[in-house]
């Protein structure tokens, strides 16, 4: 690709904090956002734990026939893209909307509301012929997570390219890679890109419960997502939403936009093996890695964080820990790596727009988030993981990763390469 690729605005919102400010200041301090559920009843669950928003869609800015319509993910989205544009300086005032896109991603869609009206239909799952009455108008929305990718044109004016993206734990990266390649095949000059989850459902608990990937770690939940620690228990469930502005680097210039970062590179690989199941010496992962660093022309050496997938569960971990030393050699030993999921909890879909969104404050910010409750490190993740405190360094080059139920391993590389 010829066609430059920077990033110039930001919006989130996350547990702990709506708002790019509130989400670093959270981060930077160590401090974790997980708890016990209240979102309903978790009683008799297996793990009775999550990092939830606290969200309140007006005091966000959403009217009330936009709350009544869209489910609890998009609001997120939603909301945070307006924070995005703000920040990049943009109106929905386009001079050729048809060259303005949207790429978003989300795992699960609007889980939250199909088991909310199915209840309600269903008398509870008492009755087969469920009653239509008691289901909201906009129940026909959540069958597909298009919506989501809609409902962002519709807020931000954009009618070029546009696409939701759903593959699993890796889909709020692949995200911003479409809409990264989107860009730098001259398909569109500006995508809004990034993804939305709101999990935090029964259902969803249940299905984690299943296969016991989720910590049980009930009676401490701020101490319960631990990743690369030697008493980790499996990972927590999170919700919310980051948006990233992508623009052509001579596009934001001439506009005179603030440049945050470069979008270097971007790969994604499967791994052909099982659908939870992770190979442990990473090589898949390793891959993406590999091909992301060379599109953004950069060295393994060069490297100066790593935002880790970090779940929490044991063949995660390991398999990170293989995949970073098989892709970046000597190097691995001196690179800082930390996994955010440590405070604001695995939103699924969402949760790599979400890291990629640190990625950027952190370049912005020159602080590498720590990986909260890293107090004893597992032997076989062997790497600088940034326990409990942040670190200052000065950010050129950034790799975050991300891998998904379905054997998706995904890498962007983010660098100042177009702002120097």
């Amino acid at each position: 690709m010829t066609r430059e690729v920077v990033v110039t605005g930001v919006g989130v919102v996350t547990p702990g904090g709506v708002g790019a400010r509130a989400f670093f200041e959270l981060l930077s301090e160590g401090r974790t956002a997980t708890r016990g559920i209240t979102l309903f009843d978790a009683g008799g669950f297996r793990s009775r734990i999550a990092a939830e928003c606290d969200f309140d869609p007006a005091a966000s800015g959403l009217d009330g026939r936009e709350a009544a319509r869209m489910d609890r993910y998009v609001q997120f989205a939603v909301v945070s893209v307006r924070e995005a544009m703000a920040q990049a300086g943009l109106t929905t005032e386009w001079a050729d909307p048809w060259r303005v896109g949207v790429s978003a991603g989300t795992a699960v869609g609007a889980t939250t509301l199909l088991e909310r009206d199915y209840i309600a239909a269903s008398g509870r799952g008492r009755d087969w012929l469920v009653d239509h009455r008691g289901v909201s108008p906009f129940l026909h929305s959540a069958f597909s997570p298009g919506p989501l990718a809609g409902e962002i044109a519709e807020s931000a004016g954009a009618r070029g390219v546009v696409q939701t993206v759903s593959t699993g734990c890796t889909s709020g990266l692949d995200a911003v890679g479409y809409a990264f390649h989107a860009i730098g095949e001259g398909r569109a000059d500006v995508m809004f890109a990034g993804a939305s989850e709101s999990p935090i459902s029964p259902i969803t608990v249940a299905c984690f419960d299943a296969i016991r990937a989720t910590s049980t770690r009930n009676a401490e939940p701020a101490r319960a997502s631990r990743p690369f620690d030697r008493h980790r228990d499996g990972f927590v469930l999170g919700e919310g939403a980051a948006m990233l502005v992508l623009e052509e680097r001579e596009h934001a210039r001439a506009r005179g936009a603030p440049i945050r970062c470069h979008v270097g590179g971007y790969a994604t690989r499967g791994n052909a093996h099982h659908m939870t199941g992770l190979t442990r010496d990473g090589v898949e992962m390793a891959e993406s890695i590999t091909r992301s660093l060379s599109e953004a022309r950069v060295r393994p050496g060069d490297v100066d964080y790593v935002n880790a997938h970090g779940s929490g569960t044991r063949q995660n971990d390991r398999h990170e820990t293989a995949a970073f030393k098989r892709a970046l050699g000597a190097h691995a030993r001196d690179v800082p790596v930390s996994s955010i999921k440590s405070m604001v909890g695995h939103s699924l879909g969402a949760i790599g727009s979400i890291e990629l969104a640190a990625c950027v404050l952190a370049m912005d910010e020159g602080v590498i988030p720590p990986t909260a409750n890293l107090e004893t490190p597992d032997p076989e993740c062997d790497l600088d993981y940034v326990p409990v405190t942040a670190r200052e360094k000065r950010l050129d080059a950034v790799l975050s990763v991300g891998s998904g139920f379905g054997g998706f391993q995904s890498a962007v590389v983010l660098d100042r390469g177009a702002t120097r």
